[in-house]
């Protein structure tokens, strides 16, 4: 199965990067997930279920862990293991 996350890290600091923020994008840029995309407001990105709910626990955990006080996310099925969202069935 493919999952989609999305998900942001408060509070928010529009000047810098908060360290909570950093944690959470280095965290979802260094595991072996597809269509990373890291914004100011919202990031998303797609992979295998079991490497998605990896990168999901370690977020948590790790941003949590450098100062986050909420972290919001969303999962989402978008296909079957090696089939992309666009594929036809």
């Amino acid at each position: 199965m493919r999952l989609r996350v999305e998900f942001t890290t408060e509070p928010f600091d529009l000047d810098e990067a908060p360290e909570h923020a950093v944690v959470a994008r280095d965290v979802v840029t260094g595991a072996e997930l597809d269509a990373v995309d890291v914004g100011p407001f919202g990031n998303t990105a797609e992979g295998d279920a079991e490497q998605v709910l990896g990168a999901v626990s370690a977020l948590l955990r790790e941003s949590l862990r450098a100062g986050a006080t909420r972290v919001s996310l969303q999962v989402n099925v978008i296909g079957e293991a090696g089939r992309g969202e666009g594929d036809a069935t």
